[in-house]
């Protein structure tokens, strides 16, 4: 059994707010906690402890400008995931396949019609 650390990118991952916190900064531009509390409306305490979460696990860094603290994405933190996730591709590849098949034979049809 694999033991959790605070630093685990999967832990830190794995609860919904810090993946919207992590989808907002991957835009590229850093953010400060006022600007992602303003944007996923819940509380400045809850922000700084999912950004300390993604720190700890090196997903987010921060680097101050004035009384600012600007939170920027690392996402090479992620390609453990990354790597993890595509050794179950082969089990939705063909999925894509099929669907893409019938999209394009209802396309068809409807041209047709």
């Amino acid at each position: 059994m694999r033991t959790t650390l605070k630093s685990d990118v999967f832990s830190a991952i794995a609860e919904p707010r810090r993946r919207e916190i992590i989808g907002m900064l991957a835009s590229g531009k850093p953010h400060s906690v006022g600007e992602i509390v303003a944007a996923l409306r819940i509380s400045q305490p809850s922000v700084s402890k999912h950004l300390g979460v993604l720190r700890n696990a090196g997903i987010v860094s921060v680097s101050k400008q004035g009384q600012h603290r600007l939170y920027r994405l690392n996402a090479q933190e992620l390609k453990a995931v990354h790597d993890w996730v595509a050794t179950f591709e082969r089990f939705w590849g063909h999925q894509v396949d099929r669907i893409k098949q019938r999209a394009e034979r209802k396309a068809r049809s409807r041209a047709a019609d």
